[in-house]
């Protein structure tokens, strides 16, 4: 077993060293390859590569991503936050809960989290400095609910996770429907107390009495964003389209409402959208095929199968063994991207979770709840970096320790979905 050391070694030393993921990858798998099989890792290593991006479902990853782009060029984020504000804006810590709102449901028509951090902080962040609230209120209430976006449906890690897993992208989505409403609820409750106990951190200031005519045209402002999420959400649902063809429609949409209805990009708005939307699902695409190499070399000579021996061997509780899959993949989180971490760890981890007698449906749930954590957390938590780059007046320092104890409501949420798998299986199976 001294060639996967190596080979782990090498991936190691390439990430260390700030080597691109895709490149660390390729190279420590075509060399595990090489080892293993001589010069036929050079025929083996294309193979795989190919035999990962050959699948129609990962369509739905770059049409998704092009959805996402081009609404976050549009006043959506800013409308969905107006419509939260003027029907919470009466209760204390109203702008926070309506600032995890707007993140949910703009999760819901984009699937990018930094898109949804982007959007709604850079307009949450300040209204909630102008009135008051603490910056540890405002800061953390963006960076975690942003997350969201990876969790609620349409949504690109279940999507990666589906190609990878060969579990269908469309029965993730639903999956991912509860745990989604269940975090936003949870972090809502957490703030609400939380200024309960202590209302300096959110001053009710002087409260504007909206009419209904006011908050019915609040909820007229976000009619195309409410029927993007039925026209994609409702078309895969029903079995009216597969989650590429329904992201196709969405895309379309988008690009529909960014150019027709908004009119906020010309013709060079809509290349810089193109170009952005290629480079990421390149990058995501070529990062999945390397790890495939990698994967498929670590599947040659069976690493999977012996971990899934050793922890099954140590009769530790199958609960047991999944919290502390669950710590490893918390800190495998904060080091590697979450693209990255699906590919590479779902392979190792996906059999042991099937011995244990556990629905590789639930586990895909389980592991990008856990990826939320990790796009929140230092070092590699992209949502903290977006957030200090749209609201320039928070310091990367104070957004890190702010989001700690948001990091802390997460963990507890994802702990309630490891140890009562059918809450997450309900949904789908109620559906089927």
């Amino acid at each position: 077993m001294i060639e996967p050391i190596i080979v782990v070694a090498i991936l190691l030393a390439l990430i260390a060293i700030g080597a691109p993921i895709f490149l660390a990858l390729g190279a420590a798998g075509l060399t595990g390859l090489y080892m293993a099989r001589g010069s036929m890792a050079f025929f083996f290593g294309p193979t795989s590569l190919f035999a990962q991006l050959n699948s129609f479902e990962l369509l739905a990853l770059p049409l998704f991503v092009l959805m996402g782009n081009f609404l976050a060029a549009t006043p959506v984020g800013k409308n969905l936050f107006h419509a939260a504000v003027v029907w919470l804006q009466w209760l204390r810590g109203g702008l926070a809960i309506a600032t995890v709102g707007a993140s949910a449901v703009f999760g819901a028509v984009s699937g990018v989290s930094i898109a949804g951090v982007a959007a709604v902080g850079s307009i949450a962040v300040p209204q909630m400095l102008e009135r008051g609230y603490s910056r540890s209120i405002a800061a953390g209430a963006v960076v975690s609910s942003g997350a969201l976006a990876m969790l609620i449906p349409p949504s690109v890690p279940l999507i990666i996770y589906g190609a990878v897993s060969n579990v269908s992208v469309a029965d993730l989505f639903i999956g991912g429907i509860v745990p989604g409403i269940a975090l936003a609820l949870a972090l809502s409750i957490y703030l609400y107390f939380r200024v309960r106990l202590y209302p300096e951190e959110a001053p009710m200031g002087e409260i504007v009495h909206y009419s209904w005519v006011d908050r019915l045209k609040a909820i007229g402002g976000i009619w195309h964003s409410m029927l993007l999420v039925f026209l994609v959400l409702g078309t895969i649902y029903t079995g009216f389209a597969t989650p590429s063809e329904a992201a196709a429609f969405g895309a379309l949409g988008a690009f529909i409402i960014a150019v027709f209805i908004f009119r906020c990009l010309d013709l060079k708005g809509i290349a810089g959208v193109l170009g952005s939307s290629v480079r990421i699902s390149g990058a995501i695409l070529l990062i999945m095929g390397c790890a495939r190499v990698f994967g498929d070399y670590l599947n040659l000579v069976r690493v999977p199968d012996t971990i899934t021996a050793l922890l099954v061997g140590t009769d530790l509780p199958p609960e047991v063994i999944l919290i502390l899959i669950m710590l490893a993949l918390v800190g495998l989180g904060m080091l590697v991207d979450a693209v990255s971490l699906i590919v590479v760890t779902t392979p190792i981890l996906l059999p042991l979770i099937t011995t244990l007698g556990y629905d590789p449906l639930w586990f895909g749930i389980i592991l990008v709840m856990n990826l939320e954590i990790a796009v929140i957390t230092p070092p590699v938590g992209l949502n903290l970096y977006t957030l200090k780059a749209v609201a320039p007046m928070l310091k990367i320092e104070e957004i890190v320790r702010c989001v700690v104890p948001f990091v802390m409501v997460q963990f507890v949420m994802l702990l309630i979905f490891v140890l009562f798998p059918p809450l997450s299986l309900w949904l789908p199976n109620l559906v089927k």
